[in-house]
């Protein structure tokens, strides 16, 4: 399972933070309280400019590495 953040930067302050891309509530800047982004029942709308993309993977094993432990 997959989740994706989003990195944006605030217009007011430049402060930069990561935010859920389906965030389901008003995300605010953590240093001036504007705005960040809105719900919309899906993809939040993004106030803000979105500066850069992350997906965050659950911590699997490699096959090859399980191989190798198996191996032992």
């Amino acid at each position: 399972m997959t989740s994706k953040f989003v990195k944006v930067k605030c217009e007011k302050c430049k402060n930069e933070q990561m935010v859920f891309v389906k965030a389901a509530s008003k995300v605010k800047c953590l240093v001036c309280g504007d705005i960040l982004a809105e719900p919309t029942g899906g993809k939040a709308r993004f106030n803000v400019k979105v500066i850069g993309t992350s997906e965050k993977e659950e911590e699997k094993p490699a096959k090859h590495e399980k191989e190798a432990k198996e191996e032992e």
